[in-house]
């Protein structure tokens, strides 16, 4: 255990699916965990979309298929096993370009026997794929690309392609939705504006998107803009990172491995410097 600690600090966390464990994880270093789920997962009622992609996949009718997240491919496959065949599926994957943007689902690729083509640098953005996407040999130009879509659309990066001159289609196996009860984001946003937060863990995107858009329905946003000036922000990496910066936050900490130990752990140890620090502006 680390020296260094929440010290009794009221940290907040927006996690929905490990709540639970991340809330004894902050306990497990003195803070008092406040927990806030800000989404939860609902699976695309209608399975068209999925079903005709695997159809155009197994005709020969795409050229690369894009895994943007791990949890998402794996959706995929559960969705393609109840319709159609698993086996097929993989053997048409294995004949075009496959790219990832990170190592989660690069691993999920790697138990299917599939070979990515196109693996993103670190840090993993979709920024950082489309670079490699665009360097690619023969570039982008003609190509027919489908993206798998990670809950949140993702609009830049299917734009970014477009431009490139690919023809892209896009991949929905599921989507989050706000929880249905939104009092404890709402009680979130109302103890962080009156300074009763110190401390904020975020572990996707998705949680910055809810967060904000409940604060708009009470008409708050710039009041906890203002607010998270004082509060230590950590995020689990960059892709996270980005969408609190695009929602006008600073990024006080991203852990040195994007898991949720790592972050909690890291976020105990630099809390309470950074909080001085802050407070001393």
């Amino acid at each position: 255990m680390s020296l260094k600690n929440f010290d009794g600090r009221r940290v907040l966390s927006l996690e929905s699916r490990r709540s639970t464990e991340l809330a004894r994880l902050i306990e497990i270093y003195r803070g008092v965990p406040f927990s806030a789920p800000a989404m939860r997962e609902i699976p695309v009622e209608q399975n068209e979309e999925t079903l005709q992609f695997y159809n155009d996949l197994t005709h020969g009718s795409i050229d690369m298929v894009v895994f943007l997240t791990g949890a998402g491919a794996k959706a995929l496959l559960t969705v393609i096993e109840e319709k159609k065949s698993s086996v097929t599926f993989l053997r048409a994957l294995r004949s075009v370009k496959i790219a990832a943007r990170g190592p989660k689902p690069l691993a999920v690729l790697r138990e299917w026997d599939v070979s990515a083509s196109v693996i993103a640098p670190e840090p993993c953005t979709w920024r950082e794929l489309f670079r490699a996407l665009d360097e690619m040999p023969g570039g982008l130009l003609g190509l027919r690309v489908a993206v798998q879509e990670y809950g949140a659309p993702n609009p830049e990066f299917v734009e970014a392609l477009r431009e490139r001159g690919a023809n892209v289609r896009t991949v929905t196996v599921y989507q989050w939705a706000l929880p249905e009860n939104t009092a404890p984001l709402r009680e979130a946003i109302s103890s962080t504006i009156k300074g009763e937060v110190d401390a904020a863990l975020f572990t996707t995107g998705v949680q910055v998107l809810h967060l904000f858009r409940i604060a708009d329905e009470m008409r708050v946003r710039q009041d906890l803009q203002r607010a998270f000036s004082k509060v230590f922000v950590a995020s689990i990496g960059p892709s996270t990172s980005e969408s609190l910066r695009h929602m006008g936050i600073s990024v006080d900490l991203e852990p040195t491995h994007p898991k949720m130990g790592v972050l909690v752990k890291e976020a105990a140890e630099r809390s309470g410097e950074i909080l001085s620090s802050k407070a001393r502006n």
